[in-house]
């Protein structure tokens, strides 16, 4: 396999997902399908944009690899992209792919949060890899990532599997120069479905003979890695430390230690022992330089090679140059010169905060203020109610999960009398991500739970996506729309448990969670305002504070929208010796929706129309 299919013709300045996008066109792929997560969001947004592509937003990562395995079982080149915690949510059948494999080129392309900047957690896919005996390629720039992307859909067809395309944030975000082909993409329908049960139906008596074929493949594979052009060695003249390294880290080192020769590994797995051993007897010391895990570091440490790694560097966020030369210079003891003086970033902190006129800002100004109630949040843009001034989530684990932990806690405190009420709060489109089954097995086992669902008619966490909520496809172009009473209503919740509620309406919106978090069953709250950068958005006047009507009590800060500012505070001391903050505000009126939270929130009548 050659590190490049065909030579580059063009030169375009691209992100990594962008790169990734073109590679898979260029390499004649026919669908794709994923699931929205930040980093890897704009892998399918991009290939949407070329002709010839069917693409999707699916309604969760399993989802959409199904469909792209389905698109290469009947010979279409197909595509699947999600961040890391999605390959979690597709790997039940990823394991079954890694016996059955592929026919037309698959590629798994998935975006590591390294540094969780916008994650619930940091993982390294690269495991994956290992786990289901899948080839790993390790892209580390856009110029890369797109010619690794064309490869893999050779290496996947070659070998008739799938193949796992690990980037991660830095990669998918940061653009450069890429190498671009104008090849001529193979004609779509250059295969077609063959029955083959022995092969894709997985019973017992099948899947014997696969995990047969699943070892010759292996074999084949790890003779592959060691002639592949993705893996290669720089030798260079100081020969006192060598670094073994792969992903974006590889830059990390070429600029920290310009002079060291290094093993750049591409095809990461399988690991290429042969090209290591000989590596590693050409300099004096090893330093394995990986994110985030130590996964090559003890593959090579248990074919016998004496190497550092994780002794030195850290086993979780990005790899800098700083972050490197702190760990050469805990080998000082052999001399080794640090050639770089270690820098310290210094960047201006931004709070994560809702958006102006943001309908969740209702929500969160009354659960900011309930007692005794224990608040399980889930991923997406309400995430944020657990910051200030709303301090209103005690859990957030995985996407759908709060209406699980929800049902745990409340079966829990069955029966204790200082029992708390269990509030469950999830989104539109991760409702219909995962947590569905969960709200069915509330119903069913018959839990005292709220659940609110946040129907903002959009994904709009990573972008505004469309779901299967909103009434529209990845195009745009219209499409049924789920009805969620009439959802929630067939998963088991009772008619008149099920209340539609406006976010805006503060005492309506308040008076309806009161009655619902009252009773003693499963009840649903569902709230009707759609996320502010959608269509369906109607922006009102703007609105401003009148000062001599303001007494500085701050209600207005409550709400949580960023476009009232603090122009001015105090301390005073009341009659009775009591100690008082206040805080005078005004109002962005280029930020504000008109939403008429604060006005509410308002009992002064201070904030007007502007």
């Amino acid at each position: 396999m050659s590190a490049l299919l065909q030579p580059a013709t063009a030169r375009e300045f691209l992100s990594g997902n962008e790169a990734v996008a073109r590679g898979a066109f260029d390499a004649g792929v026919e669908l794709a399908a994923a699931y929205p997560g930040t980093p890897s969001t704009e892998i399918v947004e991009t290939l949407a944009t070329f002709p010839g592509v069917y693409t999707e937003w699916s309604t969760n990562e399993k989802v959409a690899l199904e469909v792209a395995l389905g698109a290469s079982m009947t010979g279409r080149r197909a595509i699947t992209a999600m961040k890391h915690v999605g390959l979690n949510v597709a790997s039940d059948s990823l394991m079954t792919l890694g016996q059955v494999g592929a026919k037309a080129g698959l590629v798994i392309a998935v975006s590591d949060d390294v540094g969780f900047s916008s994650s619930q957690n940091e993982q390294d896919s690269r495991f994956w890899g290992r786990f289901v005996h899948l080839p790993v390629l390790e892209p580390s720039d856009a110029d890369e990532a797109y010619a690794m992307t064309r490869d893999a859909f050779a290496l996947s067809e070659r070998f008739e599997v799938p193949v796992l395309l690990r980037l991660t944030t830095r990669v998918s975000h940061v653009k450069r120069m890429a190498q671009t082909s104008t090849q001529e993409a193979p004609e779509a329908g250059r295969h077609g479905y063959v029955k083959d049960a022995a092969r894709w139906i997985t019973t017992p008596n099948h899947v014997a003979r696969r995990l047969e074929l699943r070892a010759e493949r292996d074999g084949a594979l790890a003779l592959e890695v060691e002639s592949s052009g993705w893996n290669r060695l720089e030798a260079r003249g100081d020969r006192r430390i060598g670094f073994i390294v792969s992903g974006p880290a590889y830059h990390v080192v070429r600029e920290a230690h310009p002079d060291a020769p290094i093993l750049k590994l591409g095809l990461s797995h399988p690991l290429p022992l042969g090209l290591a051993k000989r590596f590693a007897a050409s300099v004096d010391r090893v330093l394995v330089v990986e994110e985030v895990d130590p996964i090559v570091e003890n593959e090579l440490r248990a074919a016998g090679l004496s190497v550092h790694g994780k002794d030195v560097l850290p086993r979780g966020g990005e790899i800098t140059v700083a972050v490197l030369e702190r760990a050469v210079a805990r080998l000082a003891e052999s001399g080794l010169p640090s050639s770089v003086a270690p820098r310290a970033a210094s960047v201006f902190p931004r709070p994560p905060t809702l958006c102006a006129g943001c309908p969740y800002t209702g929500v969160y100004f009354w659960l900011g203020q309930l007692k005794d109630t224990i608040i399980c949040g889930d991923i997406g843009c309400y995430t944020l109610g657990c910051g200030s001034p709303w301090d209103a989530m005690d859990t957030c684990i995985s996407m759908g999960a709060s209406l699980g932990v929800a049902h745990g806690m409340a079966k829990a405190q069955e029966g204790d009398a200082n029992r708390k009420s269990v509030l469950a709060v999830i989104g539109d489109s991760t409702f219909l991500h995962t947590g569905m089954p969960a709200l069915a097995n509330i119903t069913y086992q018959g839990s005292n739970v709220t659940v609110l669902l946040l129907d903002n008619r959009s994904t709009a966490m990573t972008g505004g996506q469309n779901n299967p909520g909103n009434g529209h496809r990845f195009d745009g172009t219209p499409a049924p729309r789920i009805d969620f009473a009439r959802l929630v209503e067939a998963l088991g919740v009772k008619p008149e448990r099920i209340r539609m509620a406006d976010p805006y309406e503060l005492p309506t919106f308040l008076k309806v969670l009161r009655e619902e978090m009252k009773v003693r069953e499963p009840s649903v709250i569902i709230t009707t305002r759609p996320c502010v950068f959608t269509p369906e958005f109607e922006r009102r006047a703007p609105l401003k504070v009148v000062d001599e009507d303001c007494n500085g009590c701050a209600r207005c800060l409550e709400v949580g929208c960023p476009a009232i500012t603090v122009t001015r505070r105090e301390r005073q001391t009341r009659s009775e010796g009591k100690v008082v903050e206040l805080a005078w505000t005004t109002i962005e009126q280029a930020a504000c929706t008109g939403c008429d939270l604060c006005a509410k929130a308002c009992s002064r009548g201070a904030i007007v129309p502007a």
